[in-house]
């Protein structure tokens, strides 16, 4: 197959993972949005790249979104928001944030291939998102790509369209979230 052949059957997976995807799941994290204070952001590898971009976007409309790790990211309180992207759910540096943020007494979501596993059940949103984990023996998404790629890039997808959303809930445009684009570069 050629490299545009590959880029057909990617885009015909992703495709088809959007009749999969629950809007009640989803509005429930837009509106878990709305009503933090602070919103912070999580994964490992690149579901964490992707949720960088979705942090990011946030930022752009105005929304106090942080990224776990970064050195400029504030303690987590009562009135925010954990957003962990996990394909597995099961990643044990994951895992203990979503544990020690449900003591703090935050809200946790997650978007995952297995909202049952240790984050879904911690999590008080899970939105379950179609795609193979990296290991392809489990779940009962086939793909004919890599390990958790087509979970990523749904999840980068689905980031979006979150954004997509709250921008409409908000009464927000691209012209007015250009405003806090970063301007030094």
């Amino acid at each position: 197959m050629q490299t545009t052949q590959y880029l057909a059957e990617i885009i015909k997976e992703l495709n088809r993972t959007v009749k999969l995807i629950a809007d009640e799941e989803a509005e429930k994290l837009v509106n878990g949005i709305l009503e933090s204070e602070k919103v912070f952001v999580a994964g490992a590898g690149r579901s964490g790249l992707m949720g960088k971009s979705f942090a990011m976007r946030m930022m752009h409309m105005g929304i106090d979104a942080y990224v776990i790790g970064e050195t400029v990211t504030p303690n987590f309180e009562k009135d925010d928001i954990l957003i962990i992207g996990s394909g597995s759910g099961e990643t044990k540096s994951l895992v203990s944030m979503a544990a020690n943020a449900k003591n703090i007494g935050g809200t946790i979501a997650t978007a995952t291939i297995f909202p049952e596993s240790t984050i879904g059940k911690l999590a008080d949103i899970a939105i379950k998102l179609p795609g193979s984990p990296k290991d392809q023996s489990e779940g009962d998404y086939k793909t004919i790509q890599p390990m958790g790629s087509l979970f990523e890039q749904t999840l980068l997808l689905f980031y979006d369209a979150v954004i997509l959303r709250f921008m409409d809930k908000k009464g927000l445009d691209t012209n007015t979230m250009y405003g806090k684009h970063a301007n030094l570069e």
